[in-house]
């Protein structure tokens, strides 16, 4: 299974989304709070293209968006290749 990276902050609710989702795959992860940490907020912005809203995730490096994003790709049938590989 690829390495997953999700960045979230505290009591986001769409945060827990995702990492439910994970969960449920029984895909591991490793989560980084960027509640109170600028520098890997910072890390964030440049690996996201910009992006600051959280959560992102990351699949085998490659970043696949938000938590729209993985339920997205969950419904089209697309996460459990990417999670395969």
């Amino acid at each position: 299974m690829p390495r997953i990276e999700i960045y979230t902050k505290m009591f986001c609710p769409y945060c827990a989304r995702a990492q439910r989702l994970l969960t449920d795959k029984g895909a591991p992860y490793e989560e980084y709070d960027i509640t109170f940490d600028g520098a890997k907020k910072a890390e964030m912005m440049e690996r996201a293209g910009g992006r600051h809203t959280v959560p992102q995730i990351f699949i085998g490096g490659r970043h696949v968006g938000g938590s729209d994003d993985l339920a997205a790709l969950e419904a089209a049938g697309e996460l459990d290749p990417l999670l395969a590989d």
